[in-house]
């Protein structure tokens, strides 16, 4: 039997970092313990603070290491597929708790719900994704899906896809969701552009286009609230 000086150095740190995570929860942690407390779970016998400082450096933060793909999370040297599929199951996890408060319920009612489910699942994307919600007669979300992923700095948008798709659900109204990798979620012209088509496309099939939301790591904008819908 070990005995008691034969523990590893962390093993009394592992168990206070759990103690106070039980005690306080996370708002009391900075972003490498949390990170820390995660790695716990999947490298269980090794030290992983260092590891979850190096991460912190080099993504900038619990959210970006959590959204990172598995290409460059492997670059990491310590990180291999245990840790990767802990640190993408909370992702997972975020995405799928962000669905549930807002599927199948009033959208207009629950819009800053709406907002958090778009930036948890868009905003740390290193390529622009576009998804559009799809709404029945009394603005309820009956389907959300992802029409596209493009580059850093454009996706092809098919207006009239989007609209068929709409049909196909007998969805009255939608919501028009992008990402800006960039972190500024200003419209450029060509957002522009595509919502009016989407918009015109809609209009004549008796779809309407609420609004265009865009996501980013800084914030988020509204085409209706800035008066281009």
């Amino acid at each position: 039997m070990a005995k008691e000086t034969d523990k590893p150095h962390y093993s009394g740190h592992r168990a206070r970092l759990k103690d106070r995570f039980l005690k306080r929860g996370s708002d009391s942690f900075a972003d490498y313990e949390l990170l820390e407390l995660t790695l716990m779970q999947s490298i269980p016998r090794k030290d992983v603070k260092p590891l979850a400082k190096e991460l912190i450096a080099k993504f900038g933060s619990y959210a970006e290491v959590i959204s990172a793909s598995t290409d460059r999370l492997l670059e990491v040297n310590g990180i291999g597929s245990s840790a990767i599929i802990s640190l993408k199951l909370i992702e997972a996890s975020a995405q799928r708790l962000s669905q549930s408060i807002i599927m199948n319920k009033p959208v207009l009612g629950n819009w800053e719900a709406l907002i958090k489910h778009c930036q948890t699942n868009m905003s740390y994307k290193k390529t622009e994704q576009f998804r559009v919600i799809y709404l029945d007669r009394q603005n309820r979300i009956i389907a959300d899906e992802v029409h596209g992923e493009g580059t850093v700095d454009h996706i092809p948008v098919y207006p009239r896809e989007v609209i068929k798709r709409a049909l196909e659900l007998q969805s009255t109204a939608i919501i028009l969701v992008h990402n800006h990798p960039s972190g500024d979620p200003t419209p450029s012209k060509d957002d522009i552009d595509m919502t009016k088509q989407i918009f015109e496309a809609g209009e004549k099939l008796g779809v309407i286009v609420h609004d265009h939301l865009i996501v980013s790591k800084s914030g988020h904008s509204s085409f209706k609230t800035m008066g281009l819908l």
